[in-house]
């Protein structure tokens, strides 16, 4: 039996780092599940658990406190930059050492998580215990908890006394997947991640499912003295996860280029990170600058802007969108953010506002990331003056009344003019009729003045309509009926993203143009019909339906027709190195946008993908690719990298 139970554990320990570490599983969840059970069985009818059988991973009963523990060595912490001065400030004391000691400099740059440092203790090539950073000399057992995370080994090689530093964090897409079911959502990463390890109950820590990123050999009973480059190497040699991102530089302007490098692929990753760490490799440079009381003087942590900050709600607006739906707008007190002044956030309905506690006159935590509208991610103060926002009764626009679906409300007025306009611009965004000089307030200008109520009305305008608009010269009014004009050819894709089918984005759009190749096919497809393409789920599929069945939609299609407007459709023969493969991009790519290797797979006859299906052909996997990589692993799809993606370039022009 014995021989059975060592068996076992060491394949579900190899399965299971190849599944949590290396993001690369073997074997299905089925497979996985039943050595599994077996083993469990095998331990209750002995009695015994091997110390790194991964049954000890399951949440425990809830502990009564945390006990302090004192770490072997020392865990100090970083000292950090916000500026490019203070940056080279600290390479150019890296710099004047390495010269005073006759040793040439080198570094490693790597991402800075936002989560919670831990140090994990092995003794004898058995895991012992975790423990939180604390002070830096003694911090809190966590053992219990950490004991629940499959991304660190309960064996190892090493047989002296080692501990290892990590960082604890819960991926964003994890948060975002717990929040929607979760009765009290968790307002960020970083204190989701901080929570689940400090947490008194194992289960709660399991059910959050954090990961660790380590980074770190703290100590080791031999007396091994590892630079950054070998510490990164033993930490995966011995099954610890790590992170893909190692970067070795050679001079300051090299970190200075890894930095740039992060700041701008931050946003493109599933984990929260402020920051990067810079670290000189060599043990002997480091022993020359030593330490403060506080930091090592060879290492630097180099901060970002502030992606969340904290502010009042001085008001809430309710804004009209195309569809009718009512979208609160959250005015904010002034706050830096990002590198911008941030005065508006969004909300996305009544149910979130409930959801986050938002109170007009609260303090709330905002988050701004790429470039949108920051979004509120929940209350974190509430005044003695604060209020709750009411929901609305009827449209503020229009005063029509409003009907509850759901979480959202809409306006029920098919000709309220906030709607409209919405619907106008829309109509003429880049995307989709691409009609130049028709902006919002263009729109709302028409709507109020030229009563101009649908797509069809545009193309009516004269330049005598136009002449008394404030602001319309005669160049302007050229432009913009030439515009208009212009539009009346689009090709059949765009057409049907601008007239604005519930649930049609662009993706869907072109799929829909692709497959029925004609308004008039699209018209007369069943929920069947559309269902069995890519990007349109049964929900979209009744919504595009009903459109074509809705008498005002059929009336304004006929009354673009009568205009001239007539959707083009043609197929392009393509050919090229991708030609007949279905392709899914995952991960970060180092060397393209996502844009750009989508339109550069298009151009040579391939077809992009969302998501991984049975009809995908190839995955371009970049760095930290997650589940649409292990679903082509498991369905035996091929994969490229990214170096691969581009010798096929280079290789066929």
């Amino acid at each position: 039996m014995n021989d059975r139970k060592r068996e076992l554990v060491d394949i579900l320990n190899k399965w299971a780092y190849e599944y949590y570490v290396l993001d690369n599983p073997t074997v299905s969840d089925k497979e996985y599940d039943a050595l599994y059970d077996e083993l469990k069985r095998l331990e209750e009818e002995s009695g015994e658990v091997y110390p790194d059988s991964p049954t000890r991973r399951v949440g425990g009963e809830p502990i009564k406190g945390f006990e302090k523990h004192e770490h072997i060595a020392r865990l100090f912490s970083l000292d950090k930059s916000v500026t490019k001065e203070e940056l080279g400030a600290f390479l150019t004391r890296v710099e004047k050492a390495a010269s005073g000691a006759l040793l040439t400099p080198d570094y490693t740059v790597e991402y800075k998580f936002d989560g919670l440092t831990v140090c994990l203790t092995y003794d004898q090539g058995k895991f012992v215990r975790a423990t939180t950073r604390g002070n830096g000399v003694v911090g809190e057992d966590v053992t219990a908890q950490v004991l629940t995370i499959p991304s660190f080994p309960l064996k190892i090689s090493y047989t002296g006394t080692l501990e290892v530093r990590g960082e604890a964090v819960i991926r964003l897409s994890v948060l975002e997947e717990y929040n929607r079911a979760a009765s009290e959502p968790l307002k960020n990463a970083r204190n989701a991640a901080a929570g689940a390890i400090r947490n008194l109950d194992p289960k709660i820590t399991k059910l959050r499912r954090p990961e660790i990123y380590f980074y770190d050999v703290n100590y080791v009973s031999g007396g091994e003295e590892f630079s950054q480059v070998e510490a990164h190497e033993f930490l995966k040699k011995e099954g610890f996860k790590v992170f893909p991102y190692f970067k070795i530089c050679k001079t300051g302007e090299e970190v200075i280029e890894a930095i740039a490098e992060i700041e701008e692929k931050r946003r493109e990753i599933d984990v929260l990170t402020d920051g990067a760490v810079i670290k000189v490799n060599g043990e002997a440079l480091r022993a020359e600058m030593g330490f403060t009381d506080k930091f090592p003087r060879w290492a630097m942590a180099y901060k970002f802007e502030a992606e969340e900050v904290t502010t009042l709600v001085k008001d809430v607006l309710w804004q009209v969108g195309r569809t009718g739906k009512l979208t609160p707008l959250a005015l904010l007190e002034p706050v830096e953010l990002g590198g911008a002044t941030v005065s508006r956030a969004t909300l996305n309905n009544f149910g979130d506002i409930a959801r986050k506690d938002v109170k007009i006159g609260s303090r709330v935590l905002v988050r701004r990331s790429n470039e949108v509208i920051p979004e509120i991610l929940g209350a974190t103060e509430h005044k003695e003056d604060s209020r709750e926002i009411e929901k609305p009764c009827v449209c503020p626009a229009c005063g029509a009344a409003v009907e509850e679906v759901g979480a959202n409300l809409f306006c029920t007025n098919l000709d309220c003019k906030e709607r409209l306009v919405a619907k106008l611009d829309h109509y003429a965004s880049k995307n989709a009729m691409d009609i130049e000089g028709l902006s919002e307030s263009t729109a709302l200008l028409l709507a109020e003045k030229k009563n101009v109520k649908s797509f069809s009305d545009l193309y009516r305008l004269t330049a005598e309509d136009l002449a008394d608009l404030e602001g319309f010269k005669k160049k302007k009014i050229e432009n913009l009926r030439t515009a208009i004009e212009k539009s009346k050819t689009p090709s059949l894709d765009r057409f049907i993203f601008a007239i604005g089918i519930g649930g049609v984005g662009r993706v869907a759009a072109k799929d829909l143009a692709s497959r029925f190749t004609s308004l008039e096919n699209l018209k007369n497809a069943t929920v069947e019909e559309l269902i069995a393409l890519e990007n349109v789920g049964e929900i979209t599929a009744k919504l595009i339906v009903d459109f074509f069945r809705d008498e005002r939609n059929v009336a304004e299609l006929e009354a673009l027709e009568k205009v001239g407007v007539a959707p083009v459709w043609s197929e392009t023969k393509k050919e090229g190195v991708f030609l007949g493969e279905y392709v899914v991009l995952t991960g970060t790519l180092s060397g393209y946008k996502r844009s750009e290797a989508q339109k550069l797979i298009e151009e040579r006859g391939g077809v992009c993908q969302s998501s991984v299906t049975a009809k995908t052909t190839l995955v371009l996997a970049g760095e930290e690719a997650g589940s649409k990589l292990e679903k082509a692993k498991k369905l035996g799809v091929k994969i490229i990298s990214e170096e691969e993606f581009t010798r096929f370039l280079q290789e066929n022009g």
